[in-house]
């Protein structure tokens, strides 16, 4: 039987804290469960389903959003790539979020995938993308490896799309805090207008706020870097805090808050996405990576919990 979400990876490990166990999906190289003694630290969903609102998603070669699929290299030259939202006429999510990664190796604790970007509409770049995931310690360790196989500079940017919770406390109850120091404004179409400081405003999370007090599809900047390491949390009542913790390149962090997800009863669920440039990079430049002909480039987040105890 084929599924929804191609090939499933299932990886597991014994940790001081108790069995941690993921499931990585081949299409979209994407995080369909990940849990720690039988808690969730993602929202799971079934293998028979379609993958519910991005989640756990890789976003290459850009994250969120590009307005009108329209983008003009250093050259001038304007390129158009195909309108994947068309509710804000936006090219959104890069091009590998419905491809099927392959399998290049597996172990009982790792699984990497890796997918070409072929030259294609919009795109005429030649790139070779890898994922690694790996359970550690503490939670679930992801490694992102691209390489510029053609022959001329190509544009890049990296995101991810996971949704966190802790298992049988209800999402709204946790505390998020967001170490980012600016707040990206846009328009009616999600693009951005402006960058403000968050300083004395309601986007200013970097003290903790519940979540069930939010409403977010929103972008932040000025991500603090500690060294070389950004974190964002989510802190239950009794202290369990599941984390992103990401190198300091993913400088940028959308969070997108809802209560539609699948599985959740209606109840608020939250994505906290790292990216290392914002909506229209490939116009602004802001965050954009340019890579050489045979140039690599590799980076590293991960899904981290604490206060969990082995029962």
């Amino acid at each position: 039987m084929t599924l929804p979400t191609g090939e499933q990876f299932v990886l597991e490990t014994s940790t001081a804290s108790g069995d941690l166990r993921a499931t990585i999906t081949a299409v979209a190289a994407g995080i369909r469960t990940l849990s720690i003694n039988g808690i969730d630290l993602v929202p799971p969903y079934g293998d028979d389903e379609v993958t519910p609102m991005g989640a756990g998603i890789v976003l290459v070669p850009w994250p969120n959003r590009i307005r009108d699929g329209v983008w003009r290299d250093d050259d001038g030259r304007e390129h158009r790539l195909a309108i994947t939202e068309p509710k804000f006429n936006n090219a959104i999510h890069g091009l590998l979020r419905y491809a099927e990664y392959r399998v290049v190796d597996q172990q009982r604790d790792s699984v990497t995938l890796a997918a070409n970007i072929y030259p294609q509409l919009g795109y005429p770049f030649l790139l070779e993308t890898a994922v690694h995931y790996e359970l550690v310690a503490d939670g679930l360790r992801v490694t992102h490896h691209i390489e510029n196989l053609g022959g001329e500079a190509a544009p890049v940017a990296i995101g991810t799309h996971p949704y966190l919770k802790i298992g049988g406390v209800p999402t709204g109850d946790l505390v998020l805090k967001l170490d980012a120091a600016s707040h990206i404004e846009v328009d009616d179409r999600m693009l951005p207008t402006g960058e403000v400081p968050v300083d004395g405003t309601e986007w200013d999370l970097r003290e903790g706020r519940r979540v069930a007090d939010l409403s977010l599809d929103d972008a932040f900047g000025e991500v603090v870097d500690r060294d070389g390491e950004v974190v964002h949390s989510l802190t239950a009542p009794d202290g369990r805090t599941v984390s992103i913790r990401a190198d300091d390149e993913f400088a940028y962090v959308q969070v997108y808050t809802t209560h539609r997800f699948p599985g959740e009863g209606g109840q608020v669920a939250i994505a906290i996405e790292p990216m290392t440039a914002p909506a229209e990079a490939f116009n602004s430049g802001r965050g954009l990576r340019l890579l050489d002909p045979g140039e690599a480039w590799e980076l590293s987040w991960g899904i981290h919990f604490e206060g969990f105890t082995a029962e």
